[in-house]
């Protein structure tokens, strides 16, 4: 009589998906790990190894907790370091809560971070993510030496923002689209990223287009980019005189933003796609 097969180990593991964020269809916009934690703390190092793993610009890690300021405790991974603010992972993480019913579809979720405070996202009629940040806009400084030839065109304004990006406005949408920067060129001027923006053509339907390189932090180019929103909305709400704008962040996979200044906050708002989920076995 032969032996009766072994039993099949069944490891604990936790919740993990992948989320195109500011997407409306699966592919496009910007892809953000989301691991779900439980009630217990996790270990930096730990979810900086999953980040790596999951090599997408951001992870993000919600973890509830019970305060009366929030539900969640939220940090964000790119594969080589933590990060401040994100706004695409943010709003895959409020995809992925809302989607697993873990918060009602009409309560506004509380995001406890490190270093931004409390951050409230909310689902509207349409299924869109709606979140509330700081503005964090970018003041005047002159162009680093040499910008001009690692981005391969002229430059108008730059600045930098608290966020340690810089701000970079060029002429002409079809320049920002074009651009082929030299990376490790601008991994070298420091800080988190390098956002590049000019108003819209006629026509096309948004008020202007962006793109963002963040070599500095693992991040070749960012796909969309909400962080980026927050120095972006305010800087062409001054421009174009208008406080709602609709932004078209111009990588590859392409995106839009809604971005409303509102003082010293920005609305964000846009759609997601879950389009992988597993078990991490760790």
């Amino acid at each position: 009589m032969s032996a009766a097969p072994p039993a099949v180990l069944q490891l604990p593991g936790m919740r993990i998906l992948v989320v195109d964020a500011f997407a409306d269809r699966p592919f496009t916009g910007n892809t953000a790990g989301v691991c779900l934690l439980g009630p217990a703390a996790a270990d930096a190092a730990w979810m900086q190894a999953v980040a790596a793993e999951m090599k997408h610009s951001e992870t993000a890690f919600p973890r509830p907790i019970d305060g009366p300021d929030a539900d969640f405790e939220l940090r964000w991974f790119t594969p080589a370091v933590e990060v401040a603010l994100c706004g695409h992972a943010t709003l895959a993480a409020a995809h992925v809560l809302y989607e697993a019913g873990a918060v009602p579809a009409d309560r506004t979720i509380r995001f406890q971070t490190l270093h931004s405070g409390v951050l409230t996202a909310r689902r509207d009629e349409r299924g869109w993510i709606e979140m509330d940040f700081p503005a964090c806009p970018a003041e005047p400084a002159p162009a680093p030496e040499g910008l001009e030839e690692m981005l391969g065109v002229p430059v108008g304004w730059t600045g930098w923002n608290a966020q340690r990006d810089l701000l970079v406005q060029i002429s002409g949408e079809e320049a920002v689209r074009g651009l082929a920067p030299d990376l490790d060129a601008l991994a070298g001027l420091g800080g988190r990223g390098i956002i590049v923006t000019s108003i819209a053509d006629p026509g096309h339907g948004h008020d202007f287009v962006s793109r963002f390189f963040g070599p500095a932090v693992g991040v070749s180019e960012d796909p969309v980019t909400g962080s980026a929103h927050c120095a972006l909305a305010p800087y062409w709400a001054e421009r174009i005189g208008r406080d709602s704008l609709l932004g078209y962040q111009a990588s590859p996979r392409g995106g839009y933003v809604q971005a409303t200044v509102r003082g010293d906050r920005v609305t964000l708002c846009g759609p997601a796609r879950t389009v992988l989920e597993g078990e991490l076995r760790v």
